[in-house]
């Protein structure tokens, strides 16, 4: 963290360093008062570890909760944090035990014969000087599967398995964060993950990794409770999702509008970077999400039960409308501008009622529903990109449309991959594509802000790359029509500036990501891009 600017104060306080009265204080926390810059200066190793941004509160709903310790401007960094371990999720495919890239299993390490790209990975710290000395004193060989594709829950063992390692390899951690968290076991105990657990992780750490004399059955559940109930995603270079611990960023509570977002930078050991997307007021909660902000409420609701073992009760849950984006809403069938909606929507066997005639179908029956669309859109996962995925989700589009209403979640995840696919996929490159279907990326893509303003609001990733599929087709269609004299200069001015407008802002947020990041290699594109259209627009007549 780089030394924070000093800046006037309301009211003297003494010199952290040298007691003296002043009127400067820390903007980094506004917290610690400083004399002069030099006093700060010398202060600051004292100081580095105190100066944060957001401080931790304590309640009986929700435990450990983060609060603003003062204003936050839309994109400010919050904290920064490592994770204290990171590893395959599970039910992983059988990946590198060092780098996590997908692997046949035909390539072992020397040592402990488990499953890695080649020697170079074998060395790597999180693997050498983890699990491999555990499965080469224990001789616990990884045994061959038939599909590497396939979810392997031999590797369900490897994440607990470190984390429960840190505990003696870096015991203050675990004393200060770790030991905090909740694992909620009394409630996982009724659930088959426990049961799969006890068999894939516990015993077999126990007996065939002969670690009973070091582990307890109980530590052992706790370190796969935490990991389950705590863990972020982290995208790997290689495209695999494994999973990382990071206890400070776990500290906040979620929200289904989060004011924050994160990134992690792999290329840099795995750090998180938490950011505010919005202005956060000082004392203010600051929230994450821990669920898919475009899934219905019956949907995000139902996941957060079950993985993260919390009701969640936020102002948009509450909401029939979803803060009126009706992204939970059908479409009546009975009568033409009704809207069915969830009489209550924390209750999952509420009736549901149209808002224009009597129609009542109960909570079950619209899950059931949901649970069709939800598996076909699942298997748009397993396709290849190409003109025939553009194809299946128009087909997708068409089908539910009768159903749902136009801002419902589901349709919503139709616009977000189609309004990409719009001007990649083979087919459909950007240049080629007709001025109907440049019309129909423009609507997609504003379509979605509305619901996006509302739900991840301000410096969101998701907003970003909207803007940014955004302005294209805004430019190539302004310059379509105006080629064909559908609009004189001066319109075309105004269109170009429009979409001068969406890149200036999707690159303020894309910049923010990693610059390794798909969305951060965008954003260095899109700078670029903005250079070219901004000159392409000083060249036109201002009359």
């Amino acid at each position: 963290m780089a030394l924070p600017d000093l800046g006037s104060s309301s009211k003297d306080a003494p010199c952290a360093f040298c007691n003296q009265p002043s009127k400067n204080e820390c903007t980094g926390c506004e917290h610690a008062a400083y004399c002069s810059g030099e006093h700060q200066k010398e202060h600051w190793p004292q100081h580095r570890q105190k100066c944060k941004s957001y401080k931790v509160l304590k309640n009986d709903k929700v435990g450990r909760y983060g609060v603003a310790s003062r204003t936050l401007d839309p994109g400010e960094e919050v904290l920064t944090e490592f994770p204290v371990v990171v590893g395959p999720k599970p039910d992983s495919y059988v990946m590198c035990l060092g780098c996590y890239a997908p692997v046949d299993g035909s390539t072992s390490c020397s040592k402990c014969g488990w499953p890695v790209c080649g020697p170079e990975c074998e060395m790597q710290p999180c693997h050498a000087s983890a699990e491999c000395q555990v499965f080469n004193a224990a001789g616990a060989k990884f045994q061959p599967v038939e599909n590497c594709m396939d979810s392997c829950p031999q590797l369900n063992c490897i994440t607990p398995l470190r984390l429960l390692l840190s505990k003696e390899t870096t015991p203050e951690r675990w004393e200060s964060e770790v030991k905090l968290m909740e694992a909620h076991n009394d409630e996982r105990k009724d659930t088959y993950i426990w049961e799969n657990n006890q068999i894939n992780i516990v015993d077999y750490l126990r007996n065939v990794c002969k670690l009973a004399n070091r582990f307890d059955e109980e530590l052992i559940h706790t370190a796969c409770g935490i990991l389950e109930v705590n863990s972020f995603e982290v995208r790997c270079p290689s495209g695999s999702a494994i999973q990382g611990l990071y206890p400070q960023t776990a500290i906040l509570s979620h929200n289904c509008v989060p004011n924050t977002s994160h990134c992690i930078i792999a290329a840099d050991n795995n750090k998180l970077i938490l950011r505010t997307t919005v202005k956060v007021e000082k004392d203010e909660e600051l929230f994450t999400t821990y669920t898919h902000t475009l899934n219905p409420t019956l949907i995000r609701r139902e996941h957060l039960k079950q993985s993260k073992f919390f009701d969640c009760n936020c102002t948009r849950c509450t909401d029939p409308t979803e803060l009126g984006t009706n992204m939970s809403s059908l479409k009546c069938n009975k009568c033409d501008p009704g809207v069915i909606m969830s009489s209550n929507p924390l209750d999952p066997a509420a009736q549901w009622k149209c808002s224009h005639c009597e129609f009542v179908t109960p909570g079950p029956a619209v899950r059931r529903v949901f649970s069709i669309i939800q598996n076909d859109m699942e298997q748009l996962d397993y396709l290849e990109p190409g003109a025939e995925t553009v194809e299946i989700r128009e087909n997708l589009w068409k089908k539910y449309r009768s159903v749902l209403h136009p801002k419902n979640a589901f349709l919503m995840s139709l616009r977000c991959s189609l309004s990409q696919l719009y001007g990649r996929a083979e087919g459909y490159i950007m240049e080629d594509l007709p001025d109907i279907l440049l019309e129909r990326k423009i609507d997609f893509c504003k379509d979605i802000l509305s619901v996006a303003n509302i739900v991840e609001p301000g410096y969101s990733r998701l907003r970003g790359m909207t803007l940014y599929e955004l302005h294209a087709p805004v430019m190539l269609f302004a310059r379509s029509q105006w080629r064909y004299g559908e609009i004189d200069d001066k319109k075309l001015r105004v269109r170009l500036e429009e979409a001068e407008k969406y890149l200036k802002e999707a690159v303020e947020i894309l910049k923010l990501e990693p610059p390794t990041s798909p969305e951060g290699m965008i954003a260095s594109i899109a700078e670029q891009s903005l250079q070219q259209l901004h000159e392409s627009i000083e060249s036109l007549p201002k009359s």
